[in-house]
């Protein structure tokens, strides 16, 4: 089975569309590759696929090999200035549609049908963690991945869920029904990530609530559950993933106490800075994400 060889499964999900699930896959994937670990990514937004967009790899195909499909990847494992970069592979459907813009109109048990090709045929081979990303809601997709897993998954690779949500009151009615999904379907709940808390302006050194800030939490703790973190909208990351361009700060710009613009000394090295992954290290949510990722990990490996 294709999931035999990875040792911890983890669920993205939240009750609302737009709040930046692919975003906080993608963040995850990449800061759990810089800290050493094997990353994979399982994108079963099948209505609106984008975690090959993330990634900068829309053009790649999936090949066909006995028994499923390889994954695409994003960059191998190697060492870099005494440390591991993991190797980092994604599998969406927006691999196998022959055009980028084609729709995909499908009902229920064709989702649930392709959900479950997903999680028996896709050769990931040795993985320390398959992220999956999902659609809005507790729809048929999120059905069949919960059932699925729980059935063909051993209980310990399941680790659990990371809930996305924003910091408005709208957003958080919604996503607090994908938490009850989790408690009924038993599966635990790793944290609570609250995406778009904050603007990080491109131009000045100023970093705005302009959603506001602190909703995430109060729902985290009045489900008592962890609370991960809050992570600003910030336009570098935006232009890193469109342009690949390795982000730049003004002068003076701090986020989470952090001076982002001791980072801009080395933007014209781009011998050594060529990965995404690499380039998202001179990002101001990376610092964010590292601290997310590191409680993570104690909290599942704990």
């Amino acid at each position: 089975m294709s999931l035999s060889d990875i040792k911890h499964i983890v669920l993205v999900l939240s009750g609302k569309g737009g709040v930046g699930k692919s975003s906080v896959t993608t963040q995850l994937a990449l800061t759990l590759a810089l800290q050493g670990h094997s990353v994979g990514v399982l994108d079963v937004d099948l209505t609106g696929p984008s975690i090959p967009r993330f990634f900068g790899i829309e053009d790649a195909k999936v090949k066909q090999a006995p028994g499923g499909w390889i994954p695409v990847p994003v960059h191998e494992a190697r060492e870099r200035d005494g440390k591991k970069l993991g190797s980092l592979q994604c599998m969406s459907l927006g691999f196998l549609l022959a055009n980028r813009g084609d729709a995909v109109v499908w009902r229920g048990p064709k989702k649930t049908a392709m959900v479950r090709q997903f999680l028996s045929d896709v050769q990931w081979k040795s993985l320390d963690y398959l992220l999956i990303d999902t659609p809005p809601g507790t729809s048929d997709e999120h059905i069949s991945l919960v059932e699925t897993l729980l059935k063909n998954a051993a209980t310990e690779q399941l680790a659990g869920a990371v809930i996305v949500t924003t910091p408005q009151a709208i957003s958080i009615s919604d996503v607090k029904k994908e938490l009850n999904f989790c408690r009924k379907t038993g599966v635990h709940i790793l944290g609570v990530v609250e995406n778009m808390a904050g603007y990080v302006c491109p131009n000045c050194s100023e970093c705005t609530n302009v959603f506001s800030k602190g909703g995430g939490e109060i729902m985290a703790r009045d489900f008592d559950v962890p609370f991960l973190g809050s992570v600003p909208i910030d336009p570098m990351f935006i232009r890193l993933i469109e342009e690949g361009e390795r982000p730049v700060y003004p002068e003076g710009t701090v986020v989470e106490g952090k001076d982002m613009t001791n980072g801009n000394a080395n933007t014209n090295d781009t011998a050594n800075r060529d990965l995404l992954a690499e380039k998202y290290e001179a990002c101001s949510l990376h610092g964010i994400f590292d601290g997310i990722v590191k409680r993570l990990v104690v909290d599942i490996d704990g």
